[in-house]
């Protein structure tokens, strides 16, 4: 279905630029309006602009942001309202009506239908068959809307994921990937556009859609993005390794490389590691996954998890002790454990939302261990166990992630080569990797500053993907 929106041309022309800052609208709508009988496709928005007429009879109508419906609100105690995110510019002027008007393509009861819907100053809804004819009219007269009709149009259809390995994994590193962008304070609709990647083995990254932006803007982030790789040169031959790179870039000059490495098919894959690393600081937080039993949400803990535990210990050694202020954390533990829950009633389309999940500390777990609260349930029992029923205490998801990004939790001094020598490990040993570098000229008091604004105006990125994977592939 699609829905409409349509504001005069004034209306408009004073809401261009808020637009373009927010890229977001959220719009009330009638309750009266009936959605349910169109819930047969994509909810897609169109802002459309309408100029007075002249005639009285004829309308004068152009389409100019094309968006999501993310959400349906409530507005006071009558109407009900639309959260339209993400919100593009179409960037050049589709009209609608005239003899070059894109509805002169469609047939005329489909055009009535979209009349009856485009009422100026309100929200209207129109069937998916009038959407489906739009679209080709669109991608036949008007090519350079493709990219962003793929984008918008891969987080309108999002894949649903099974029970499959390369599923179960893709959905672990799509949370570490959500989770790394709101640590780097990043918008989540810069990676949300997804397709199932044409190899199970590939990561999952490799099926993001990338946001359509001006080629001028690409140019400038394929040096960036060549930088990026410089890192992991290595990987370029070969017959195993998959790597994927997507950089992003705000207003203020700060840059977020996220590389995504699986270098073992899905089947042996031990599992998804996640790795935020703040340049600035020197400063890195690992996190291993691991997948909570939907039913019992618990896991046993076995000899190979007790061996990964020793191993974090080792990788939290990297770190150094602090020499200055800026460089004081909570404690000595960079390395976390998420012990993520993904219910088996749960939509199992994939969500802006983080999965739900406790994070813990290694030393944390390493207390829990010796305590009965992990004792398995049957008498004498020596196994233990970890889930919502043994741990009493955790930091949820936006506990851990202000955390991060506040600086209180991470290695001190820890530099890129080791960084580097740290993933290399990770993928060797057969794990997935995702790991996000944050580079900028940011001061200590300016990122405080940043992070502790949460009304902050969503900050404009550039975006480029360089995918690198073997030749065999």
């Amino acid at each position: 279905m699609a829905f409409l929106v349509t504001l005069s041309s004034d209306e408009l022309d004073a809401n261009q630029e808020k637009f373009r800052i927010e890229q977001r609208l959220t719009k009330s709508r009638p309750r009266s309006l009936n959605i349910d009988a169109a819930l047969d496709g994509p909810p897609i928005v169109l802002l459309i602009g309408e100029a007075p007429s002249r005639s009285g009879r004829d309308r004068s109508r152009w389409l100019s942001w094309l968006g999501i419906v993310a959400r349906h609100g409530t507005v006071g105690a009558v109407d009900k309202s639309i959260t339209v995110d993400p919100l593009r510019e179409c960037l050049e002027t589709v009209p609608l009506d005239g003899p070059d008007g894109i509805l002169n393509d469609i047939p005329a009861p489909l055009r009535q239908e979209f009349d009856r819907a485009s009422l100026l100053g309100t929200v209207g809804v129109c069937s998916n068959a009038v959407w489906q004819s739009l679209e080709s009219s669109l991608r036949s007269g008007w090519p350079r809307l493709g990219p962003l009709l793929d984008w918008l149009m891969a987080q309108a259809n999002p894949p649903v994921f099974g029970n499959s390995p390369a599923d179960q994994s893709w959905q672990e590193q799509r949370d570490a990937t959500g989770s790394l962008l709101r640590i780097a304070d990043f918008p989540l609709s810069a990676l949300a556009a997804w397709q199932r990647p044409p190899s199970e083995d590939a990561p999952y990254t490799a099926g993001l859609i990338p946001h359509p932006v001006e080629h001028s803007l690409i140019d400038h982030d394929v040096r960036v993005a060549g930088e990026a790789f410089g890192m992991f040169s290595e990987w370029q031959q070969g017959n195993t390794v998959r790597c994927d790179i997507h950089v992003l870039r705000d207003a203020s000059g700060r840059r977020l490389e996220v590389v995504n490495v699986n270098a073992t098919p899905v089947e042996s894959r031990l599992g998804t590691d996640m790795i935020y690393y703040h340049e600035p600081t020197k400063s890195f937080v690992f996190v291993q996954y691991k997948r909570l039993d939907p039913v019992t949400r618990s896991i046993y803990v076995d000899a190979r998890l007790r061996s990964q535990l020793d191993r974090l210990e080792e990788t939290a050694a990297l770190s150094a002790p602090p020499a200055q202020p800026s460089e004081w954390r909570l404690s000595s533990d960079p390395c976390f454990v998420k012990l993520a829950y993904w219910p088996e009633s749960a939509d199992p389309r994939p969500a802006h939302g983080m999965a739900r999940g406790m994070y813990l500390p290694v030393s944390y777990i390493r207390l829990l261990l010796e305590d009965d609260c992990t004792r398995g349930k049957r008498a004498n029992s020596t196994a233990r166990m970890l889930g919502y029923e043994q741990v009493e205490r955790h930091l949820t998801g936006t506990q851990f992630i202000d955390l991060v990004k506040h600086g209180l939790a991470g290695t001190v001094g820890t530099t890129r080569e080791q960084l580097h020598a740290l993933v290399k490990r990770r993928v060797n040993a057969g794990h997935s990797v995702v790991v996000a570098t944050e580079s900028s000229e940011e001061s200590v008091r300016a990122r405080q500053a940043r992070t502790r604004d949460r009304g902050a105006k969503r900050r404009m990125y550039l975006h480029h993907t360089y995918k690198q994977d073997s030749p065999d592939s």
